[in-house]
């Protein structure tokens, strides 16, 4: 839980959210994802699809992968880019890619055949990375987003992170790991009786 909690962010920027273990960064990007409902205060994205909420113009990127086991690879992500709706905004230029296309950027086409039960904790990571691709939204919304990836797929998705800001996207993410991000913002949450947030930093 947290409260008195205010930042703005610019298009192309990112905004890393650090702080202990349970002190809201979680519930933070829930609640910017529309998951939970804020008691008070609003979400503005400005730019965006006016009569689209800005949770439906973000896509969220969370500790579960969001895979169905018994659907083949591919089908996974037919499955989520005919569930949701791509949302364009002035000044972000990304299209949305083909399944397979995705799934060979992050190095995972030669699975695209195979029940997603059988990938590995790495692999099922890089297929709800493929999600942010396949459907263009211009917020991406990431909770510990090198979680269970190898170096080299780390490197991959800091290249992925960078690519959508240099297009005008933006992204929230929590993290406890030093991402080499090009426009980075820093938000860190403490307890009240710590000290004040430090806040004002901006969402659209």
């Amino acid at each position: 839980m947290f409260e008195d909690l205010s930042f703005s962010l610019n298009g192309g920027s990112a905004l890393v959210v650090t702080g202990a273990n349970g002190i809201g960064k979680s519930s933070l990007l829930r609640t910017l994802a529309g998951l939970v409902p804020p008691s008070h205060g609003s979400i503005r994205l400005e730019g965006g699809a006016a009569d689209t909420p800005p949770e439906e113009q973000a896509h969220y990127f969370g500790h579960q992968d969001a895979v169905k086991p018994a659907l083949s690879v591919e089908e996974n992500l037919q499955f989520w880019q005919n569930f949701t709706a791509p949302a364009p905004a002035p000044g972000f230029s990304v299209r949305s890619v083909t399944p397979l296309e995705a799934l060979d950027t992050l190095g995972i086409g030669h699975t695209a055949q195979l029940p997603a039960a059988f990938l590995s904790a790495g692999q099922k990571r890089r297929l709800s990375l493929c999600r942010l691709l396949v459907t263009s939204r211009p917020v991406w919304l990431m909770d510990e987003p090198t979680s269970a990836l190898d170096r080299r797929s780390e490197t991959q998705l800091l290249e992925l992170m960078n690519a959508h800001l240099a297009a005008g996207g933006l992204i929230v993410t929590a993290t406890h790991s030093d991402l080499a991000l090009a426009d980075v913002l820093q938000l860190h949450l403490q307890a009240a009786d710590a000290a004040a947030l430090p806040v004002e930093d901006a969402l659209p």
